[in-house]
């Protein structure tokens, strides 16, 4: 199965055999409150199907899979309002923006292919906060199976300055709302979709769990059959587990999220990795196939 990679002035995609699997936006023109970042829509299975949602009217600055944070000291690098312990979810001016500076590597043929990008994150006020290194992977298809995999690395190196501390709204006093990090929206379709774990498949027992992965498995709208996505929670070098925000309804949406209800304090020129993977299938598994390829294809 051979890949590749195709440029152009915005964005990168991926190929698998002539399918596009992937498409990564590295300059968005978002309008400011929605934090302009780099993202990944459409995301496609094998057969075509869209696994990925993009600006839903709920939440508009949800643009498919996207790296992020909601919480940088008082900043807000995630989009939308803030939360405010006290005053609920508040519009201010402290939406910042992710920077795509440039490409170190780029591998755009062969059975994987991958890019390393330098990023820098800048304040709505137009202060550099943090430089990224980040590499996406796209490899191991297997169209037999109907499924092929996305690792994600990052390195995260504080240039502000200052100590910054990393958080959610949980950490802010919301509970349940610990979103942050590796976020996938997915299609409106899959709400009330199937969620799958070694220990739960109740999304609520899983919010704010521990768990090595989930798997979240939906019907499409607009072509016959469905599809899954595998997430594993992957590694973080900060104190905090990763924990999961995983929700079926009223929208579906899944992360493995590094500062859930614990914050990350960062030095200056101190920094934090993550990495995580995710496999995306173009049918709906059960839950035996589903440990099974877990397993399998565990990192």
């Amino acid at each position: 199965m051979t890949l590749t990679i195709t440029r152009g002035e915005d964005r990168l995609v991926v190929r698998a055999d002539g399918t596009e699997i992937a498409t990564y936006v590295f300059a968005s023109d978002a309008p400011t409150f929605e934090g302009p970042k780099p993202y990944l829509h459409p995301i496609r299975a094998l057969d075509g199907g869209v696994l990925t949602g993009y600006r839903p009217w709920d939440h508009r600055w949800h643009k498919g899979l996207q790296f992020t944070w909601t919480h940088v000291s008082g900043e807000n690098f995630w989009g939308g309002p803030t939360y405010i312990d006290g005053e609920g979810y508040v519009a201010r001016d402290n939406v910042g923006r992710m920077r795509h500076d440039d490409f170190d590597a780029l591998v755009d043929a062969g059975e994987e292919v991958s890019f390393t990008e330098q990023l820098t994150w800048i304040t709505q006020a137009g202060s550099e906060w943090v430089a990224e290194t980040r590499t996406h992977r796209f490899g191991g298809v297997d169209r037999e199976r109907g499924l092929w995999v996305l690792d994600f690395d990052t390195t995260l190196r504080n240039i502000s300055g200052r100590t910054l501390e990393l958080g959610s709204p949980t950490t802010q006093g919301r509970a349940k709302a610990g979103y942050t990090g590796f976020f996938l929206r997915m299609p409106r379709a899959w709400t009330g979709g199937t969620v799958i774990s070694p220990d739960a498949s109740d999304p609520d027992e899983l919010m704010g769990a521990v768990a090595e992965w989930v798997a979240f498995s939906g019907r499409h709208d607009d072509v016959d059959g469905g599809g899954t996505v595998l997430s594993y929670a992957g590694a973080s070098s900060a104190p905090p587990p990763v924990k999961w925000f995983v929700r079926s309804e009223p929208f579906p949406v899944l992360s493995p999220s590094p500062s859930f209800d614990e914050h990350i304090y960062v030095a200056p020129e101190a920094e934090i990795s993550l990495s995580h993977r995710y496999v995306f299938g173009d049918r709906i598994w059960d839950a035996e196939k589903t440990r099974s390829i877990a397993e399998e294809l565990a990192p």
